[in-house]
């Protein structure tokens, strides 16, 4: 089994980058449960949000009864935690020396604020959940080759779907190009079932415990890089 896990990660650094895609994969499957289940809105994937926009703004309905309201708000907030994203992290490949760690910590901050206004005003709650998603899934888009997505599936059954289509015609595709897509699917669904146990465990309260994890995520990264840089002499 080991040496199967071996395979699937050429290097030290790439099996770090797993690990961390699959955590980061994990918390927000159990954020995005939460909000399905307490509004029936999506914050991490919004492709079946905007057709919904669509559909519900021709309803007839209220846009805060029609659920469309949210599902807007829902979009416009990922999308500004993509632009945030850009405008810190700089660039769609992943470098260590980005500041990965305080953007995560933002991240469960943006969560912790969400839960704040879940009750009093749960529009400007799923706007900053959706942003602290996007946040997340613009940190690295592109890594050794592949394409990062830690807030949907869509994308990993895609290279999933067209690597083993490509293995099946006799290309060559490295293991470990199989194993990270499926690696992050699980890490996807685990979260998703522990995202509704909490919200079971802890009704009103997942938030604040997921925002909590980030946090405290972020802040392990940004030390365990200083201290790389310091024990491999570099500025730190």
């Amino acid at each position: 089994m080991f040496q199967s896990l071996r395979r699937m990660t050429p290097e030290p650094r790439t099996g770090w980058v797993v690990f961390g895609g699959c955590c980061l994969a994990f918390l927000a499957a159990a954020v995005n449960a939460g909000f399905l289940i307490d509004l029936g809105t999506s914050v991490s994937h919004l492709t079946g949000d905007v057709s919904k926009v669509a559909m519900q703004s021709l309803g007839g309905e209220g846009w805060e009864k029609s659920g469309a309201l949210y599902l807007a708000v829902a979009t416009v907030g990922f999308i500004f935690g993509a632009m945030v994203s850009g405008f810190f992290v700089h660039h769609p490949t992943l470098e260590i020396s980005r500041p990965y760690g305080r953007t995560i910590a933002a991240i469960g901050g943006l969560l912790l604020v969400s839960h704040g206004t879940f009750t009093g005003i749960p529009w400007l709650s799923v706007f900053l959940a959706s942003c602290a998603c996007g946040m997340q899934n613009a940190l690295a888009t592109h890594y050794r080759g592949m394409i990062l997505r830690t807030t949907h599936v869509t994308g990993l059954l895609t290279d999933l779907g067209t690597n083993l289509g490509m293995r099946l015609k006799g290309h060559y595709i490295a293991p470990w190009k199989l194993g990270v897509p499926v690696m992050l699917l699980g890490a996807f669904f685990l979260g998703a079932l522990f995202g509704t146990l909490l919200h079971l465990w802890l009704p009103g309260r997942f938030l604040l415990v997921l925002g909590v994890i980030y946090i405290a995520g972020g802040i392990a990264w940004t030390i365990r890089k200083r201290w790389d840089r310091g024990a491999s002499g570099g500025p730190v």
